[in-house]
């Protein structure tokens, strides 16, 4: 069994910290530590040592350490695995049909009505049995490990009752049991209105304050609850209810805000101090202010704004007013099916305007906070998680985005253990 893996002439180590901070705002944004002509050296499952080349003392870690896998990532660049904040992968089937609908012209609101939507991936999640669910939710967890993402946040939301919500958190959490994925678990039973509830939301409000929460609780299901708080979904005051019925049982909150409308969702999520507030296209000056100096994370989502045609959140304005970005893939069948984050790096420079060294910051080291899990994740760090990627021979970090299309990760390793290869 291999004790450590040294990886050796890595042509650039991108986002390396002696001092880790837990997250980057405002114009630290835009600045990116790398090393040149570098080593990393990964032993049991954490990141133990990194420098320059010359530093190296290699004898002395091969003789001390003589189960050693030395990789030679000549003309190569190694990053911190991508963390991805925001992800609904546990659904059954796809709703490429709707997506057809979406080029006749029908709008998201128009499909919601129908009866497609969230209340479609309901339908669909009910008639799948838990098994058969996992096994479709790990072909994809299979996919974003191999695309660079190494530690993920994942929502129920598509049960809407308290049996199909619970059958979602159970497969999340044998993902978490089963694969070498960090695994972080969100409860959305606040998600949409089941079609039984469509005229009494607040009786469905006190069905998930009453039934629904104190169950996720006692199976220790979720880390954090979510709400979506938007035009046509849950009010403000739905939103507070949830939200402190959550928090006394433990869970973390987390808010869907601002995706259709500005909802007071960005508000509400400062108030309750919400680890992330996510999506955030209608994001005014005055929203802006409001997450200022506070401990939330905005996070944003290209992905689904790509998708639904919708319009950018204000990505440059909120980076020049001093906030920290992170950039997640909203992973889902209805309004983001991929959870491609190297994709998600190129929308945010091309859609977002944002720089490379801003993407690859939100894609890491913000990305973690915004689940709770900077302190170990999301840079290049000695003592941090040895979750890490290699990419194929590149002229830059630069690249990375800018090859929008192209597939350039060579190896992952994840918690020090080589899952992918095609070296």
């Amino acid at each position: 069994m291999l004790r450590g893996i040294l990886i050796i002439n890595i042509k650039c180590l991108v986002l390396t910290e002696d001092e880790p901070v837990l997250k980057v705002s405002g114009k630290e944004m835009s600045l990116l530590n790398t090393m040149s002509d570098a080593f990393l050296y990964l032993k049991d499952g954490l990141i133990s040592d990194f420098g320059k080349m010359n530093e190296l003392k290699s004898a002395i870690i091969t003789t001390q350490e003589p189960g050693v896998n030395i990789i030679d990532a000549s003309g190569k660049f190694l990053f911190p695995s991508f963390c991805d904040s925001h992800t609904h992968l546990v659904y059954a089937g796809s709703r490429e049909i709707e997506y057809v609908g979406k080029i006749r012209g029908l709008s998201y609101s128009d499909i919601a009505k129908a009866g497609g939507g969230i209340l479609n991936s309901a339908k669909k999640l009910h008639d799948t049995s838990e098994d058969e669910l996992y096994m479709q939710s790990m072909e994809r967890v299979n996919e974003i490990i191999s695309q660079g993402t190494g530690a993920v946040e994942i929502k129920s939301g598509y049960g809407l009752n308290t049996g199909d919500e619970l059958k979602m958190l159970r497969v999340i959490r044998r993902i978490k049991e089963t694969c070498p994925l960090e695994v972080k678990a969100t409860f959305l039973g606040a998600h949409a209105l089941p079609p039984e509830f469509i005229n009494d939301r607040e009786k469905y409000v006190d069905l998930i304050i009453n039934e629904m929460i104190p169950v996720v609780a006692s199976e220790e299901l979720a880390d954090f609850i979510d709400v979506f708080c938007d035009r046509g979904f849950f009010t403000v005051e739905d939103t507070e209810r949830i939200l402190m019925a959550g928090m006394k049982y433990g869970l973390i909150p987390k808010i869907h805000a601002n995706e259709l409308d500005y909802s007071g969702g960005i508000q509400t999520g400062v108030k309750y101090n919400a680890l992330s507030v996510d999506h955030l296209e209608c994001t005014g000056d005055e929203e802006i202010k409001v997450l200022l100096g506070t401990e939330t994370m905005p996070v944003l989502l290209p992905g689904s704004s790509f998708f639904l045609g919708l319009p950018d959140p204000p990505a440059r304005r909120m980076i020049e007013a001093g906030l920290p970005l992170a950039l997640a893939s909203d992973y889902n069948p209805g309004s983001s099916p991929s959870g491609n984050m190297k994709l998600i790096m190129s929308l945010g420079c091309i859609k977002l305007k944002m720089l490379p060294e801003e993407v690859i910051n939100a894609v890491t080291i913000n990305s973690a906070y915004a689940m709770g899990l900077s302190e170990t994740h999301g840079s290049i760090a000695r003592g941090k998680v040895a979750n890490v990627f290699i990419t194929k021979k590149i002229p830059s970090y630069e690249f990375m985005p800018y090859a929008f299309g192209s597939n350039l990760i060579e190896t992952v390793i994840l918690k020090g253990e080589i899952v992918k290869s095609s070296g």
